[in-house]
């Protein structure tokens, strides 16, 4: 009998512990942000492929959060983290951060560039491409 009592607690501890683990990843996902849908349809989209840790990257993280609210409503203005979504490297053919790419509206890639991007040249490159 004492078997059968140490079995069935065993199993119990077995499924709270299961339990956990699920719960801890369904909370994980639930707090991890969703890589958009990149080119945005319908819209001028620049996406920065980079990484939070690196200098070049955090030298354009203010530029970027100004781009989005400059551009909000005219243009989709993307970060992407390869650090942390190590598959989005493959997906956009990233060879070196950061790397900024411009799509146009038909979701077309028109314009590619390695390296620190000044908020000038990103403004040039938005304009070039009709957004004012």
């Amino acid at each position: 009998m004492k078997r059968e009592v140490g079995f069935r607690t065993l199993v119990g501890f077995a499924v709270i512990v299961a339990l956990f683990i699920i719960s801890a990843k369904l909370y994980a996902a639930s707090k991890t942000p969703a890589i958009p849908d990149v080119p945005v349809k319908g819209m001028v989209t620049m996406v920065d492929v980079g990484a939070k840790a690196c200098i070049p990257c955090k030298m354009m993280a203010p530029i970027m959060e100004k781009m989005e609210k400059v551009y909000q409503g005219k243009a989709a203005i993307i970060f992407i983290d390869v650090w942390k979504y190590r598959e989005q490297a493959e997906r956009f053919g990233i060879s070196a951060i950061p790397t900024q790419i411009f799509y146009d509206a038909n979701g077309k890639e028109t314009y590619r560039h390695i390296g620190f991007m000044s908020e000038e040249a990103i403004v040039a490159q938005l304009q070039k491409m009709g957004v004012k």
